[in-house]
């Protein structure tokens, strides 16, 4: 759109007055907030709705459970409603400004009432939200999972748009970008690796999370620092009423979470852990064969407490610890190894309802992820350390000025601190001098500003914009990449002091989404947003691994910069909107993006630089998604599909021609159903297809100097074949269960029901003989996960 600079100054003087008289208080309104709790666990409620009645516009609780709205004099009959609580309606006078916590009691009907329980108003249809998904953690427990381990991340794969990489790959990807362009918080703190075991199961402990929030379109200003998705998680506050323990007993690990009030109604905690015993039961089968003295495992622990200092004030206190642990150990060669890799992360948060109208959230959040590997045989003893660590802090002022707008405004900041790879030796009592490790520190912040303005009853709009920026920062050596023609010629290294600026970057984000109602249970909405990711993710391999190296953007390495536009239709179905479907379409741009040059490996890091063994180009998505949802009922459930084309650029690679990026579909289809049968009996099921993974395969093979070697084809130019798989479960509760002292269920599944083979990677052999000239090359796949039973008993008391 063009401004000219004659009109420009007029243009902003009227968007002043427009937005200034409509969030002005009249002298005859008043404004009413609070907060929405859980009446049995004194938890506060996420996204409930506060509507008068006969009025289309009210509000909805924050990441807190605090609502604000404004209103004209006089008296209101108020309708709260939450999906899975008793919606309450009350008779509010409000001649004066009121604040008054809201209690909603969780619904408790019979089975065969389940399909007539009415929740809140869909928010796809009255929000500019596109792309935005959240998952009841209700919901998820009940749907199969690999050995009974109930996993945020692979529900949500389930979603359109959204996809992983396959069994034994960590991360997900969304909309056609990496795994490391994904925003993933847990109470504020980044995570940087979300699985254990390679990817086969994810950090987050079901049993500690109250919230799962996911967007993967237009994401609002609040967000930065990535250019494709962000993922919420918010873990749960404790009971305040009662102390509760709860847990599970599965086939390969155990869990168990306690809670309870500090201080009745007004502080509590709660504390939760899980750990596999993969190592304890194979151990006896293992003895006296080759894996003889290997052992696996991985455990987390969650802790958070909440205080109440005052009816106005809330402090946070969160903690998170996981670790995946590999080692080895042969007492007859005297070789052991150990390999670990994890994370860490601490919040405090604090936040302040200011007055009627305004609400304040600060916090600081520290977060850190490493991987070691160590090794030794005998007095000698080798290994190396990578990792990052994050110092951050964030404050954020919410103001309520009337029903009509929801302003936020913050700021941001994040000290990084990246140690690309640190090697270390010894032998006996003798250090061996590894060099120095190249440790990168840089500073990252940002501003931003965002409203949710309803125009009119039809009209909405979402309109935001942020400002990052990113310091590179000494101490730091650069050093030279020698002429190509003259590999002897290498540049005297360059040496920046301690707080020295080495590179600094900076851009603005604007972010629009529009909703236009075209029904009552109807609306389009289109979406704009302008990303910057300042911080990279180098894989050598095809999938994403755990020692794979982060990196920060530097005077050779560019910020990613990302662009994404998405139109779509949402469509509530039926008088009690029981049914939602929705199509969208989006066009994604990203520049700036990083791979290893060909036949490059990570350089150890000692005396160069990581970044100078990297390339730089670019890439696009576009796609439809297609989604159909049952809210209500006794059968609830989603079908979900996503038609997309991912592309990559690189000048260096594959001869400068695009070609498919490693994480490119074409076709992604997931159908997931939950069927409560009974007051005893709960099902659940899932099936999924997606088009096979590109990968680059040889075509040719020929003897050079003796030696035989492999011609490889265009850059991902093949598939693997299709990936497809069901699952199912069955929940069984035992009757009379409120009668006893400890409540239980049992969960069985079935994981790959039909057995599919599904692709994990190919190799390659040869068949017949190099002298007589019959030697072919054979491709053979492996696969990983056949059919596999689960049963875990979880309790409660």
């Amino acid at each position: 759109m063009y401004f000219s600079p004659r009109r420009f100054p007029r243009t902003l003087v009227f968007l002043g007055i427009l937005f200034f008289s409509s969030v002005t208080q009249a002298q005859d309104e008043w404004s009413w907030s609070g907060r929405v709790l859980d009446a049995s666990t004194g938890e506060t409620i996420i996204g409930a709705n506060i509507i008068p009645v006969g009025m289309t516009r009210g509000s909805s609780s924050n990441g807190y459970g605090f609502f604000s709205m404004t209103l004209p004099e006089g008296e209101y009959t108020m309708r709260v409603s939450f999906i899975g609580y008793t919606t309450r309606e009350f008779l509010l006078p409000l001649y004066k400004n009121q604040n008054t916590n809201l209690e909603l009691q969780p619904a408790v009907v019979m089975f065969e009432e389940a399909a007539t329980v009415v929740g809140e108003r869909s928010n796809r249809t009255e929000s500019t939200d596109l792309g935005r998904e959240s998952v009841e953690v209700e919901q998820i427990k009940t749907l199969p999972a690999l050995l009974g381990e109930v996993d945020v991340l692979k529900v949500i794969q389930f979603l359109p748009g959204i996809s992983g990489a396959g069994e034994g790959n960590a991360g997900f990807y969304v909309r056609g970008g990496g795994p490391d362009q994904n925003l993933i918080l847990l109470d504020d703190a980044t995570v940087y690796n979300a699985s254990h075991l390679l990817g086969f199961f994810s950090v987050f402990n079901a049993d500690a999370i109250k919230h799962v929030d996911i967007i993967k379109g237009a994401m609002p200003a609040e967000y930065g620092g990535r250019v494709s998705s962000v993922l919420n998680i918010a873990l749960k506050e404790g009971n305040s009423k009662e102390w509760k323990t709860t847990g599970g007993i599965g086939l390969i690990s155990s869990r168990l979470t306690v809670e309870g009030p500090l201080v009745k109604d007004k502080s509590s905690i709660i504390l939760s852990g899980r750990r596999t015993y993969i190592d304890i039961l194979t151990r006896p089968f293992l003895k006296g064969g080759a894996f003889e003295g290997t052992g696996y495992y991985f455990y987390d622990l969650n802790a958070k407490a909440n205080v109440h200092l005052s009816d106005k004030d809330q402090l946070f206190l969160s903690g998170y610890f996981g670790q995946d642990v590999f080692n080895f150990s042969s007492a007859d060669a005297g070789f052991s190894t150990r390999i670990p890799w994890g994370n860490t992360m601490a919040s405090v948060r604090w936040n302040r309802i200011l007055n009627d109208q305004m609400f304040l959230n600060t916090g600081i959040t520290y977060s850190a992820y490493t991987f070691s590997f160590m090794a030794g045989q005998e007095e000698f003893e080798f290994g190396f350390e990578s990792g990052i660590k994050d110092w951050s802090g964030r404050s954020e002022w919410t103001w309520y000025p009337n029903p009509r707008h929801v302003i936020k405004a913050g700021v941001d900041y994040v000290y990084h601190d990246f140690i690309p790879t640190d090697f270390s030796a010894r032998s006996g009592d003798t250090e061996f001098d590894m060099g120095t490790s190249e440790q990168t520190f840089s500073h990252e912040a940002a501003g931003y500003v965002q409203d949710d303005f309803d125009i009119s009853e039809r009209v909405q709009i979402h309109t935001g914009l942020r400002w990052s920026g990113f310091w590179h920062v000494g101490p730091f050596i650069r050093y030279g990449m020698p002429d190509p023609l003259n590999p002897l010629d290498v540049p005297t290294p360059i040496q920046y002091s301690k707080g020295d600026l080495v590179k600094f970057y900076n851009g603005f984000e604007p972010r629009v989404a529009l909703r236009v109602k075209s029904g009552r249970q109807a609306s389009f909405k289109a979406g704009y947003s302008e990303n910057y990711q300042y911080v990279h993710l180098t894989s050598v391999g095809s999938s994403s691994l755990p020692g794979d190296i982060w990196l920060p953007s530097t005077d050779r390495v560019k910020p990613q910069y990302g662009r994404q536009v998405s139109f779509g239709y949402f469509q509530d179905i039926g008088t009690e909107r029981n049914w939602e479907c929705s199509a969208e379409v989006y066009w994604k741009d990203l520049e700036n993006l990083v791979a290893y040059a060909e036949n490059s490996l990570p350089d150890d890091n000692i005396g160069n630089n990581v970044d100078n063994n990297l390339v730089f180009g670019e890439g696009s998505s576009y796609g439809l998604e297609l989604f159909l949802k049952r809210r209500l009922g006794d059968i609830t459930g989603w079908l979900g599909y996503t038609w997309s084309k991912t592309d990559r650029q690189f000048d260096e690679l594959n001869q400068g021609i695009a070609f498919p990026s490693k994480f490119d579909r074409r076709h992604d289809l997931s159908i997931v159903v939950d069927w409560r049968l009974s007051e005893k009996w709960r099902f659940g099921g899932a099936f999924v297809y997606a088009t096979g993974n590109s990968l680059t395969l040889p075509v040719q093979r020929f003897i050079y100097e003796g030696r035989i070697t492999d011609v490889y084809g265009e850059r991902n130019g093949y598939r693997m074949a299709a990936y497809h798989r069901a699952d199912i479960s069955a929940t069984l509760t035992p009757s009379n269960r409120k009668n006893k002292a400890i409540q239980s269920t049992w969960t069985f599944g079935f994981y790959n029901v039909y057995n599919r083979s599904n692709p994990y990677f190919i190799y390659f052999s040869n068949e017949g003989d190099l002298q007589n000239g019959s030697l072919d090359l054979q491709a053979n796949q492996v696969s990983l996960f056949p059919i596999i039973p689960s049963v875990t008993w979880n309790f409660s008391f």
